[in-house]
């Protein structure tokens, strides 16, 4: 009989904004673990337990119903009254939270059993406000003062943390208890007292406040009716194109997909109404990012490109002006990483904002391209001229530490990364003995990234009239495409190398790189051929994706972070670059095996990254270690697989929507509706006939022409000395 296996993190995480409660899953929360509820990088909350006359209760089921709310089922053990035994599982404690704001809890409790019973109810509290960053470490050192204060008269626990001037204070308010409630010994504790089949209700308020905000709980009690939250949250998938197919797996992973990166908005950072910035990750990443939000913001193009509208813009906003070597900043770079803690806050990090990214002000230029491309408002590239002159001047000035016209990354910050492209891990620049690679390297797909933005910004300065700007990076990326095949290409691995080291020797290790290399065009069409034929090969190709470093390679560790496991992102911008160079069969491949490993994740969520282990039918994907769940780009590859199989190719300025599907035999039909392209909307459907794929125009409430073309065909300009 058929077995349906979930694979998932063990412990209950729900989140809205800057805000998440990370609990264990019978709701509590012990330190050692992680769990606790933050908001801006401090854990308000580190230690909740709950008892029943000093017995812990017994969990039955507990579960997300929402990204931001969760229930919980416990029943009691075993325990003694004045009265006589209560009988373990006749009394049931039911726990509702919600995050709006701040967090409302309700707890009900009913007495199942067949005599009334009197117990007492206790609730244990601590709060350590730990910054985030000392939490994943493990490294919490004691500063500043914590002091606790019971009144009584509101049954309000106040706790508070000073340290010179960074405040934070943690309120557990009590509301609409059916009994009084008393503090002592570190504990509330209510006396209730029921009879057979009566309730017992309590409503409990998580308050999080610092010098300038106080997040307040909004939401009602045991509801998610009127809640401005679940308001958002409907908003964002109604204005979201939508899938329909009769490929169940994909159709699932879609939608959890459009719920995941609708709980990832960070909604304070609107610029516009339904203008928001995406957030990395759930737990540890709920914050601002350079790489991370522009290539979730890129993925969202096929589903919401206005979404790309408020990255760009506040991203714009923190470019770097000067140089700072404490946060890697330079003179137009864009950010990596934005943080708002304690040690952001007294400078013990760079974090604030850090710039150590070797790509993130590359791939500004390629968003930014991207969005107008899709939304087709020049006025978007008006606005945002000055950001993209500055990344410009930053990839020649910085971004070629050595002007020998690559890209390249050294940290000048004692606490900065020694990796700086996606693989920021310490450990994922790996020489083909197993040994690190030292400072400066050149990772090969930054030269990709170069090219690629090179060749969109001579599209966007052509258009605003800046015809001696764009015929001079139409001829920069030429030179860079011969030089860069000249020097990166390894004819005996049958890809291009991973980078150069600081002595400008090829780094021969066969990594998922270099696929990056497909998707910005860079290879010629000859290699790209062969590139794809070695990511087929066993020891880069797992049967659940293309893995990150190849099994042949003496770093290979399945399960670890970088070297060996498995990306979504990552396989998505992959299908990408198959599809650019004409092998859709391929890149359908790739599309099928993810949304297939998906369907093993609860919820159909892909978490980060999983391990790289050979898929077998005796096995599963098996879940990293602490990967964030949801990611944004982990949860966004679906779109990128989608446009890898339908070639779709957004032309906003000039009315087009261009398509070029290949469909596999496992995904015989499907329709996307609601695909903005400028002003317009349009649904297509896309099916199989044969082995052909056909598709149709069902609707369109605009001015747009949808046409068949290649995909990844560049629109350059064609001047004399400009090709």
């Amino acid at each position: 009989m058929p077995v349906q296996i979930s694979v998932g993190p063990s412990l209950l995480i729900i989140n809205q904004g800057h805000t998440f409660m990370m609990t264990e899953p019978n709701g509590e929360m012990r330190s050692e673990k992680d769990c606790g509820v933050y908001a801006s990088d401090t854990r308000y909350l580190s230690h909740l337990a709950l008892f029943a006359n000093g017995r812990p209760w017994i969990r039955l089921t507990s579960s997300p119903i929402a990204f931001f709310a969760a229930r919980i089922y416990l029943v009691n053990p075993e325990f003694l009254t004045e009265d006589g035994k209560v009988p373990e599982g006749s009394i049931g404690l039911a726990i509702w939270r919600a995050i709006d704001e701040g967090i409302h809890e309700d707890l009900d409790i009913t007495n199942y059993g067949l005599k009334p019973v009197r117990f007492n109810f206790e609730i244990s509290l601590r709060s350590d406000f730990a910054d985030l960053f000392e939490v994943r470490t493990r490294t919490l050192v004691r500063r500043g003062r914590i002091v606790t204060r019971w009144h009584a008269h509101s049954s309000r626990l106040d706790t508070t943390y000073d340290h010179e001037d960074f405040h934070r204070r943690f309120t557990y308010e009590i509301h609409r208890n059916d009994s009084p409630v008393h503090y002592a010994n570190g504990r509330l504790t209510f006396e209730v007292a029921l009879a057979p089949g009566a309730t017992w209700h309590t409503c409990a308020y998580y308050i999080l406040s610092d010098k300038k905000h106080e997040r307040a709980p909004k939401a009602r009690c045991r509801t998610l009716e009127a809640s401005k939250v679940v308001e958002l949250q409907e908003g964002w998938i109604d204005s979201c194109a939508r899938l329909t197919t009769v490929n169940e797996d994909l159709y699932r992973l879609f939608d959890q997909s459009l719920e995941d990166m609708g709980a990832l908005r960070l909604a304070e950072q609107e610029r516009e109404p339904k203008a928001f910035v995406p957030a990395a990750g759930v737990p540890w990443y709920v914050t601002l990012f350079g790489r991370d939000s522009l290539i979730a913001s890129h993925q969202n193009m096929l589903v919401y490109p206005p979404f790309a509208r408020a990255t760009l813009s506040a991203l714009a906003e923190l470019q770097a002006k000067d140089m700072d070597d404490w946060r890697d900043a330079e003179p137009g770079k864009i950010l990596h990483e934005m943080r708002f803690g304690e040690l952001a806050h007294f400078n013990k990090i760079p974090h604030t904002p850090y710039y150590g990214t070797a790509d993130a002000t590359i791939l500004y230029l390629i968003v930014l391209h991207e969005a107008w491309k899709w939304i087709g408002d020049l006025d978007l590239c008006r606005s945002l001229r000055d950001t993209a002159l500055g990344c410009l001047e930053w990839i020649d000035r910085y971004g070629d530490l050595d002007g020998d016209g690559f890209q390249e990354y050294r940290t000048r910050s004692e606490r900065g990364y020694e990796n700086q492209g996606w693989k920021d891990s310490a450990a994922s620049v790996m020489s083909p003995d197993g040994s690190p690679v030292k400072q400066p390297k050149a990772l090969c797909e930054l030269q990709g990234y170069v090219y690629d933005a090179w060749l969109r910004m001579a599209e966007m300065f052509d258009a605003l009239g800046e015809t001696d700007r764009s015929d001079e990076l139409v001829r920069k990326a030429a030179s860079l495409y011969d030089r860069f095949n000249d020097r990166f290409w390894c004819e005996d691995l049958g890809t291009y190398a991973y980078g150069l080291d600081p002595e400008k020797h090829l780094i021969k290790t066969v990594a998922s790189n270099a696929g990056h290399c497909l998707w910005s065009g860079i290879a010629t069409p000859e290699r790209a051929a062969r590139m794809v034929k070695r990511f087929m090969e066993p020891d880069m190709w797992s049967g659940w994706g293309i893995r990150t470093l190849s099994a042949d390679h003496p770093s290979y560790n399945p399960h670890s972070y970088h070297n060996g496991s498995v990306w979504p992102h990552d396989n998505g911008i992959i299908a990408l670059g198959f599809k650019r160079y004409g092998f859709g069969a391929e890149a359908a491949r790739v599309a099928r095996d993810i949304s297939e490993a998906a369907s093993y994740f609860v919820s159909y969520r892909l978490p980060e990254l999983y391990a790289g282990l050979p898929r077998e039918p005796t096995n599963l994907p098996v879940q990293y270690l602490g990967a964030n769940v949801p990611q944004a780009w982990a949860s966004g590859s679906v779109f990128h697989l989608l446009q890898a199989i339908l070639g779709l190719q957004a032309d906003a300025p000039r009315g087009f929507l261009y398509v070029d599907p290949v469909l596999p035999d496992w995904l015989s039909d499907l329709t996307l509706q609601r695909i903005k392209v400028g002003k317009n909307r349009v649904d297509v459907r896309f099916w199989r006939e044969g082995k052909d794929t056909r598709w149709d125009v069902l609707e369109c409430d605009g001015d747009l022409h949808v046409e068949p073309r290649a995909w990844g065909t560049r629109d350059l300009p064609t001047r004399s000395g400009a090709s």
